[in-house]
């Protein structure tokens, strides 16, 4: 039997990514696998849950546990692993903070079930029915499903997590990173972020383009500026770029591809919430000789919630809409 470390991967409401950062550690994950005993992957491999529950409380080193918690089956897991896992780490953007599938939070079950199975045009659902924890089927046997829940949870809302690996997806970088300070024992202390402290501002390739003072007199969606290659700050065009209100460590990766930062790698030490942090910062961008034409500018932006708050709203001091 082996005597390496165990770890688990797991993977609850996100889009898969992250599963596919992982096989992007290209050649260093042969050494993953070398120095690991991976007893739970089932994206990967044939495990199922009754192998968890063998296992002895503490017997795994570390779970990575990626994607926001939607479902009542990814919280009795995620509970288990808990159980069985000396370290857990929220792995990713939406396990981390909630992420895309957050934005849900801006409905409930019912708005979502309506549209997905009633609303949408393409739907073949003339009894208009809707999945159901319990189904009966012929009357012969029950179909159960997982309760689907109103909102969606950052994994630490669920369970204690002892350290955070952001990013959609975490880059290699920060990955190695983490696996090398977790086998050399050189894990900061509990509760910390595995990536740069600074916000991303500080490294980004197109800092020195940035003026001495920003004032933005309309905001424009990247889709409709036709320069995202003219190496200017974003937000001295107008786009809104979560640069000043999101830590670094990423590797610039969107500002390389002339996209501005969306904000996945989430704030930086010490910022409750991104969103507020960031529209601290453009409110002191806006330019404007008079309070009253501040409305304008803000009206050249169709939305706040999708550009502050697309990888952070369950985590926010906001968490979700009011629904009546």
């Amino acid at each position: 039997m082996s005597d390496k470390p165990k770890i688990a991967i797991y993977w609850c409401s996100s889009c898969g990514g992250c599963e596919e950062a992982v096989v992007d550690l290209n050649e260093a994950i042969l050494d993953v696998v070398d120095a690991v005993d991976i007893v739970f992957w089932p994206v990967a491999m044939d495990f199922k849950y009754e192998d968890v529950r063998k296992l002895k409380d503490g017997e795994l080193l570390a779970s990575f546990i990626n994607g926001g918690i939607r479902l009542s089956e990814q919280e009795e897991i995620v509970k288990l692993l808990r159980e069985k896992s000396q370290l857990v780490f929220a792995f990713g953007s939406c396990a981390v903070m909630g992420g895309v599938p957050g934005l849900a939070n801006m409905t409930d079950r019912e708005g979502i079930f309506t549209r997905v199975y009633k609303e949408i045009e393409s739907n073949d659902n003339p009894e208009n029915r809707v999945p159901e924890t319990e189904t009966k089927l012929d009357g012969k046997y029950d179909l159960e499903l997982p309760e689907f829940y109103d909102s969606v949870y950052p994994l630490d809302q669920i369970i204690p997590v002892d350290y955070y690996i952001p990013g959609c997806a975490p880059s290699p970088e920060t990955i190695t990173d983490a696996f090398t300070a977790i086998l050399e024992g050189k894990l900061p202390e509990k509760g910390s972020v595995l990536s740069p402290t600074k916000s991303l501002c500080d490294t980004c390739p197109r800092k020195d383009s940035k003026p001495d003072k920003i004032e933005i007199e309309r905001f424009v969606e990247p889709h409709h500026y036709d320069k995202l290659d003219d190496g200017r700050c974003f937000l001295e065009a107008g786009i809104i770029c979560m640069g000043p209100a999101t830590r670094g460590g990423c590797g610039e990766r969107c500002i390389n591809a002339n996209m501005p930062c969306r904000g996945c790698y989430g704030p930086p030490n010490n910022v409750k919430d991104q969103g507020v942090r960031m529209m601290s910062a453009l409110s002191s961008l806006i330019k404007t000789d008079e309070e009253k034409e501040i409305p304008k500018v803000i009206e050249t932006l169709p939305d706040l919630i999708g550009p502050l708050y697309m990888y952070g709203l369950p985590s926010s001091i906001l968490f979700r809409k009011k629904i009546k």
